[in-house]
């Protein structure tokens, strides 16, 4: 939380884009009170890049669970996600009720309003630098891309 929450100003303050890339399985239990507090620092931090009116890009990564999704990850502009990607609040382990075929996965959330794309890592530095020319125009991204 506390590298999210860093990274969150520091966009801010020298006028940047965000891009964070997440790849979390939650946090552990004995956590806890330090974990809910860090998710409300990174959202806090991130009220800093949206006063500035700055883009926020969100990459979903297998896994992306717990406080991750229930915080900064589900909050950006744009959410792409890699395909098959398990995201979640808790996984299929800690829900005890009978849920879709995939009901955690890229493709379902995409399909739900979740995530705005499912994208390839191969494809994604291609595909963030047309989000980010979108978001953000007169900024130059990876020139040649």
């Amino acid at each position: 939380g506390e590298e999210i929450a860093r990274g969150a100003e520091r966009a801010a303050e020298e006028g940047r884009a965000l891009v964070i890339v997440a790849a979390s399985g939650g946090a552990r239990m004995q956590e806890a009170a330090l974990s809910l507090m860090q998710m409300a620092k990174t959202v806090m931090s991130l009220d800093r890049v949206w006063a500035r009116r700055l883009p926020y890009v969100s990459v979903l990564t297998d896994p992306t669970t717990g406080g991750v999704t229930a915080s900064f990850a589900a909050l950006a502009d744009v959410i792409l996600a890699e395909p098959g990607a398990l995201i979640g609040f808790a996984g299929p382990r800690g829900i005890r009720q009978e849920l879709p075929e995939g009901f955690q996965r890229s493709e379902f959330l995409l399909k739900h309003g979740m995530v705005d794309r499912v994208t390839d890592r191969r494809r994604l530095k291609e595909e963030l630098v047309r989000v980010l020319r979108h978001l953000h125009p007169g900024v130059a991204y990876a020139p040649g891309v």
